[in-house]
């Protein structure tokens, strides 16, 4: 028989049945809708908080990762190495440690020359207290040569007030988180006086604030010129205690960091290991919505096998029939497979648009108020990929759970059946 005919017996058994039909492509609909929708409000926020996360982390970290161990110690030397001797230390004293790196000038300049290096932001870190009248605060202090910063972390596009370039236009200038500068009660303009975990006490000008859309960071940083940062420490002009590395290609960052940190004897530690945990958990999302998704669609598949199986069992004399007049098992198998196929075409492409619009409505929801989370909507991805992903898997699903019923009614008797 041609196709064709098998075909229009095809439409004519799915229009006779509309309820059942009309079942079974709100079934894969509603499946392929929840399943774009759901992946992609998962990797929307993913993405959210993977961007999140390396707006404050550098492609690599190159510092000093001092120990306060027994290895460089005078008892290690005179006591520890000596097999035939037990040592006991109790309660020991940390010996001083200098937390800068050597020869860091040389470092960053060599740094700067390496193919694939697109900033190096040079750092001196330590912990402050600031003061604004009767209010003190603890906090952290970055002295940073403030271009080279913008340019590993895009500070232009996290101001609140002001630039960072107005760092460098004020004299003995700050920048501030935003929360802290609130906490503070300060506004652009205003002196805060700094002191230095060694006393020393210095007056700083509010050059402007900032905000990452983290706790952590908004209510306790700042930004400080790298010179001033090194008076204020009372250390000379090549004390740099951190290297910030930004890479034209950041994936090239887990390889390159341990080549680093042999090159140069410090500690390099690169954004995906800095970041495992969220990186895990962003891991364990995508699979529970892939999961979850893929499932939805598989009981969509059940239903409309079980469906399959009850036309097939209502149509068992027309199946003898047709047989009777000549049709093969060929005929009959593509006679109630089609029937499957059209079943999941339909009930995709519906559900792709039921998806992408349910995605669009969730991405212009506001998103609540939140004085440290910098978004304004819920964050969905629009990923063609899942859209494609989502139209096979419908379709198979719906091609397998009309297959074997589809062979079921292939090997019906004529016979049998027409005698009753």
């Amino acid at each position: 028989m041609k196709l064709p005919v098998n075909l229009k017996i095809s439409k004519v058994h799915m229009l006779s049945r509309r309820k059942q039909t009309v079942v079974a492509m709100l079934g894969v609909t509603f499946g392929i809708g929840m399943f774009i929708l759901l992946i992609g409000f998962m990797r929307g926020m993913n993405t959210f908080f993977e961007d999140l996360m390396l707006s404050v982390t550098p492609d690599i970290h190159l510092y000093n990762d001092y120990k306060t161990d027994f290895s460089s110690s005078v008892t290690d030397r005179m006591y520890h190495r000596q097999q035939d001797r037990w040592v006991v230390v109790h309660h020991p004293k940390p010996k001083q440690i200098n937390l800068n790196l050597k020869n860091a000038p040389g470092i960053i300049e060599d740094l700067r020359r390496q193919p694939g290096v697109l900033a190096v932001s040079a750092l001196v870190s330590s912990q402050i207290l600031f003061n604004y009248g009767p209010v003190q605060l603890a906090g952290m202090a970055d002295g940073v040569d403030i271009l080279e910063e913008d340019r590993v972390f895009d500070l232009a596009s996290k101001m609140k007030s002001g630039r960072p370039q107005d760092l460098l236009s004020t004299a003995n200038g700050i920048l501030l988180g935003y929360k802290l500068a609130k906490r503070l009660n300060v506004t652009t303009g205003d002196m805060v006086t700094i002191t230095a975990p060694s006393g020393i006490r210095m007056r700083f000008r509010v050059a402007g604030t900032f905000q990452f859309g983290i706790a952590t960071v908004d209510d306790v940083k700042a930004y400080l010129n790298l010179s001033g940062m090194q008076q204020l420490l009372g250390k000379n002009a090549d004390y740099i205690t951190n290297i910030r590395i930004k890479l034209q290609d950041m994936k090239q960052a887990p390889a390159l960091a341990p080549q680093l940190a042999r090159r140069y004897g410090y500690k390099a530690d690169d954004w995906e290991t800095a970041n495992a945990a969220v990186r895990a958990g962003n891991f364990i999302r995508d699979v529970f919505a892939y999961v979850l998704s893929f499932t939805m669609l598989l009981v969509a598949g059940f239903g409309i096998y079980n469906i399959m199986n009850l036309v097939i069992a209502g149509k068992m004399k027309d199946i003898a029939i047709l047989k009777a007049q000549g049709f093969d098992k060929n005929d009959i198998v593509q006679i109630f497979l089609s029937q499957s196929v059209m079943i999941g075409v339909l009930g995709a492409s519906a559900g792709l648009l039921l998806g992408f619009s349910l995605s669009y409505a969730l991405s212009r929801v506001p998103w609540p108020d939140d004085e440290y989370m910098v978004i304004s909507h819920f964050p969905v991805a629009f990923d063609a990929n899942y859209y494609v992903l989502g139209a096979v898997y419908g379709v198979l699903t719906t091609l397998l759970a009309g297959l074997l019923p589809a062979l079921k009614a292939a090997r019906v008797d004529p016979v049998a059946i027409l005698r009753g």
